[in-house]
């Protein structure tokens, strides 16, 4: 079993934290999710202690661990994309054939041991091996089944796959994102992380611990529909108000923002600044800082609706003010003045910020095979039943073996003959054992 260590911190203390039981300790996952939405789902259930089964084709695998470069270098012939390692850690890894009847009956029996399981196929796509919500709940009626798809299981567009850009689009969020009408640069553009996958396994994980203290309550199980297109909509939230209240269309104002001024980014001689001044006090004590007291004394611009309104002639003036600045100077200036801002950090900043180490939001990883890795941190802290990094992203089918012996009670022979028949798969050896056969 994989270890981890927190940063600066001594391996041993790490190693007792990640062994206390999570808030989630003692409940089953099944997996038999890829790629983005429902894998971030479940790994926040593992994080939080449940123990999660990650189902996977043999041979192949989640679709995501060939969605490199960048690999993790293992020494191995086929090496696991970065993009697999971010959403699959603190879980096993099963390779099983379920498009084959004997596979799927393995399946079918470990559901009928789990709470929850979680899927992603295509509308009506598992109801042919028997791994449908109705099928496994009529075996499992304590069971939570959650299904992610791209819009649900009913309405006109159910049975279209669904993709994280496509939903941006159609969903409105790209129509107020991107540099405005006029403006160098200008039109729609998507987020630069894929946000609604993202937002639809964290709506998803919500309903899934609802739906617990349900079956904590009445002893029942259900199934669960969440969608990205309803999850990102849900997420238009004060954009979308505003539609509905206001009755104009929102529309791209690149970093401006639609209901609140000054709160965008500015320019000084050597980089970009923030400036967020959510109040009518910390924008006083901007212009304080800027050496304006006449906007400050200006009726148009004494609270946010006249600032709204009059927004471009108070923003070209602030742009003048902030020009002559260096970045570095001005944020100091204002922290010091009580104005919210800060800069625009590239990945390789943030990760080596003094406020990310002391919030210990990267932790190490070991792999079974001893490659190491770093790992970003569930970002809640519980103060009583923490989050832990018990076992690093698996290789594909590491724990088909030891699994199917724990939870169903398969001998060595039973396991030999689903593995001669392709019905599952081990993982070859580790890195330690590779080395260790060259060497012998």
């Amino acid at each position: 079993m994989g270890h981890s260590a927190k940063l600066g911190a001594g391996e041993d203390d790490a190693r007792d934290a990640d062994l206390l039981p999570g808030p989630l300790a003692g409940l089953k996952v099944l997996d038999l999710s890829r790629v983005l939405a429902a894998p971030w789902a479940t790994q926040i259930l593992g994080d939080l202690g449940a123990e999660v089964l990650k189902v996977e084709q043999p041979g192949k695998g989640d679709d995501t661990r060939l969605w490199g470069p960048p690999f993790l270098e293992d020494g191995s012939a086929r090496p696991d994309a970065a993009y697999y390692l971010c959403a699959n850690r603190n879980k096993r890894s099963l390779a099983i054939d379920f498009a084959r009847p004997e596979g799927a009956a393995l399946v079918q029996r470990l559901a009928e041991g789990a709470d929850i399981l979680v899927e992603n196929y295509r509308v009506g796509g598992l109801a042919k091996y028997g791994l449908d919500a109705p099928a496994l709940l009529r075996r499992n009626p304590r069971l939570i089944y959650l299904s992610i798809t791209g819009f649900g299981q009913t309405g006109p567009y159910a049975a279209r796959g669904g993709y994280d850009f496509l939903v941006q689009g159609m969903s409105g969020l790209m129509s107020v994102t991107g540099r405005p009408g006029g403006e160098p640069g200008e039109g729609p553009v998507k987020v630069g992380l894929p946000v609604s996958d993202l937002f639809t396994g964290l709506y998803g994980t919500t309903a899934i611990l609802a739906a617990l203290n349900h079956r904590h309550r009445t002893g029942e199980g259900q199934h669960i529909d969440c969608a990205l297109l309803d999850s990102q909509v849900a997420l238009l939230v004060n954009q979308a108000m505003n539609y509905l209240v206001g009755g104009e269309v929102p529309q791209r104002l690149g970093n401006a923002h639609p209901n609140v001024v000054p709160y965008r980014d500015f320019a000084c001689t050597d980089d970009y600044v923030l400036v967020t001044c959510g109040s009518d006090g910390q924008f006083r004590a901007l212009c304080v800082l800027l050496g304006r007291d006449d906007l400050a004394a200006d009726p148009r611009f004494a609270t946010n609706p006249g600032r709204l309104r009059d927004r471009r002639v108070l923003e070209v003036e602030l742009a003048r003010s902030i020009a002559p600045w260096r970045a570095a100077e001005l944020l100091a200036a204002m922290a010091e003045a009580g104005v919210p801002g800060g800069p625009i950090n590239t990945i390789d900043q943030i990760l080596a910020d003094p406020q990310i180490a002391a919030r210990e939001m990267l932790r190490r990883m070991r792999r079974e095979d001893g490659t190491e890795m770093e790992v970003i941190a569930y970002p809640a802290r519980l103060s009583r039943s923490p989050a832990s990094y018990r076992l690093a992203p698996p290789r594909l089918g590491q724990d088909t073996r030891a699994v199917l012996a724990a939870e169903l009670g398969l001998d060595e022979q039973a396991i030999e003959a689903l593995c001669a028949a392709g019905v599952i798969a081990t993982a070859g050896p580790a890195r330690q054992d590779r080395e260790a056969e060259r060497t012998a």
